[in-house]
């Protein structure tokens, strides 16, 4: 049984600027995954680096209100809803409420640093 809180996960600021911990990665624990999971989290006002991804992810709101940007539309968006962002479709989000926006990020295949390119 594998079992990891988000305060066990160290913070670090990831290069789309926004602050993750992530709970699950195949080169980082004995699990048998090929995705990733990270907890996001963009501060009030703020708005990642556009960015892009050899790889699919998938965005999964859990709080705070912000607007989804990929590639050329935008749309905003709120807890519960999940946004597929396709491999190298250029993405960014902001946070257009008060509170922190706070988000899961699942890659496939897990991500690496050289699968993504920031604009």
């Amino acid at each position: 049984m594998f079992i990891k809180g988000l305060n066990e996960c160290e913070p670090f600021l990831a290069g789309d600027a926004t602050h993750l911990r992530e709970l699950l990665h195949p080169d980082k624990a004995d699990l048998k995954i090929n995705y990733s999971l990270a907890h996001a989290v963009v501060e009030p006002g703020q708005t990642s680096f556009r960015h892009r991804l050899r790889t699919s992810e998938v965005y999964y709101i859990l709080a705070g209100e912000g607007i989804m940007h990929i590639d050329d539309e935008t749309a905003p968006v709120g807890p519960g809803q999940a946004i597929y962002i396709a491999p190298h479709a250029v993405q960014c989000i902001h946070n257009c409420g008060s509170v922190d926006l706070s988000f899961l990020c699942i890659v496939d295949p897990a991500w690496r640093p050289e699968d993504e390119e920031i604009m």
